[in-house]
């Protein structure tokens, strides 16, 4: 089937080389000249695991323009996967949406067949029928039809979610429906024909189809980006009583996440969520809820906890090294979660400013986003590239982004870089009992001071692995 997709970011082009692969000709459309130029040239625009790979393994079935018209031409589906930021009072800024659906209207040639339209992007309840009346307006309600399909994909893991869905959601009516059957087909006949180099997730079982209304897709991807933050904002919620009666979150995490009920998974102490989809979206549907005059006090609460989070860490610094001003403090990872270079709502960013305006000399380390943070940096944060550098001398060390490579540092060569032995993890993936043992270490909810000590003989008859500062963690 010939498949336009519109947009070419993160959901737009992780959906287009997925498609390409299941054999359908792609046109994957977006107006950026420098992004399709890169895209051209067989070079992703993005970081993400395997995007590489796929974009020249499917460079035979897919095509890049910046252009409508040809992107249009002759296609039976086209997968509207534009943009969607947030506005000021929280709604989704809708203009590149609309933008794109009345570019589509304007280079329709009456030769065309009808094709189906289908939403990708993350939009508003009530979006498509919107859309139909603009439909009808303009006199496409009889060649155009709607479709919804909503991504649940997990930036870092998008082509394993592409390839191994949980779910498909098929919004529309039934020959909507169908169509969307029709693409997905090749996925659902064969569901592990995805590339080697994209594996399934170990639970992986079947893909579960729901065929369903517009409103009912519409809502159900706000509704599932706002369970998984509220297990976020709950168990950092539960991590600062944990640090007040000297508990410790991750052993309470396990505990709770072994009843089937609830599940280990998104139960991880940290610095709050970030990235494109959560905080957008979270807010996006209490703006829904306040304009038809609904309180969402649970939500509310999930998005205050999460804006409050990042200073939980601040506060933790300030308070072992008695105060900011002046202090070298290293920072590792950038990037609101590991496997993706987004910093869009990164927790970094605001930890970040505050240490600045607070006098400190901030270094910071990522071992993929360095070049993309550099300009939403202030000017006076120095960016290492090499992991030395940024250790080299700090009076502190904190951890924002579970990098594997932060997860493996070995605490004695970091103190040996260090002038102060401050670390404070900020997401849980260090060994606290190494670091505890050798340096004043502080998590997230965790009670270090009861935890065995590591002796420095112990630790330094760890194999180290071929990295000077990493060694391979004991099972």
């Amino acid at each position: 089937m010939k498949i336009t997709v519109i947009g070419a970011g993160y959901v737009g082009l992780t959906s287009a080389v997925t498609l390409a692969y299941l054999g359908h000709q792609v046109t994957c459309m977006d107006t950026d000249l420098a992004k399709i130029d890169r895209l051209v040239r067989g070079e992703a625009p993005f970081y993400e695991p395997g995007l590489d790979e796929l974009l020249a393994e499917t460079a035979g079935s897919m095509r890049f323009t910046a252009d409508y018209r040809p992107a249009l031409a002759d296609a039976r589906a086209v997968f509207l996967a534009v943009g969607t930021p947030q506005n000021a009072n929280g709604s989704p800024d809708l203009s590149q949406y609309w933008k794109a659906v009345d570019m589509i209207m304007d280079c329709m040639d009456p030769a065309w067949a009808a094709l189906l339209l289908v939403n990708k992007s993350t939009v508003p309840v009530g979006t498509g029928d919107k859309l139909k009346k603009r439909l009808h307006f303009r006199g496409f309600g009889q060649r155009i039809e709607i479709g919804s399909n909503p991504e649940f994909l997990r930036q870092g893991s998008a082509l394993v979610d592409n390839f191994f869905p949980s779910r498909l959601v098929l919004g529309g009516d039934n020959s909507a429906r169908h169509t969307l059957l029709q693409i997905y087909r090749p996925l659902l006949n064969e569901p592990h024909l995805a590339p080697d180099y994209i594996r399934p997730p170990a639970n992986f079982k079947k893909i579960e189809v729901f065929q369903v209304d517009i409103r009912t897709a519409e809502l159900s991807k706000y509704a599932a980006n706002a369970f998984l933050a509220m297990k976020i904002s709950f168990i950092n919620e539960m991590a600062n009583i944990a640090e007040l009666v000297g508990a410790d979150i991750t052993r309470v995490a396990d505990v709770i996440g072994a009843d089937p009920r609830i599940g280990r998974l998104f139960l991880n102490a940290g610095i709050g969520y970030g990235g494109s989809c959560f905080p957008k979206d979270t807010q996006a549907l209490k703006y829904l809820a306040d304009v038809r005059g609904y309180d969402v006090t649970l939500l509310s609460a999930v998005i205050h906890v999460n804006n409050q989070q990042p200073y939980r860490l601040v506060t933790k610094l300030d308070q072992a090294l008695g105060g900011l001003e002046d202090k070298s403090i290293c920072l590792l990872g950038l990037t609101f979660k590991p496997e993706t270079d987004d910093l869009r709502e990164a927790p970094s960013l605001p930890i970040i400013q505050i240490l600045v305006d607070s006098g400190a000399y901030v270094r910071v380390h990522d071992p993929i986003a360095l070049d993309k943070a550099r300009g939403l940096l202030p000017q006076n944060v120095v960016c290492c590239s090499e992991l030395e550098d940024a250790l080299q001398g700090a009076d502190a060390l904190a951890i924002l982004t579970e990098w594997p490579l932060y997860q493996r540092l070995d605490p004695l060569a970091v103190k040996k870089l260090m002038r102060g032995n401050v670390v404070v993890d900020g997401r849980n993936c260090l060994s606290p009992d190494l670091f505890a043992a050798h340096m004043q270490y502080t998590g997230v909810g965790l009670n270090t001071s009861s935890q065995a000590k590591t002796s420095e003989a112990s630790a330094q008859d760890l194999y180290r692995g071929e990295y000077p500062l990493t060694y391979i963690a004991q099972s």
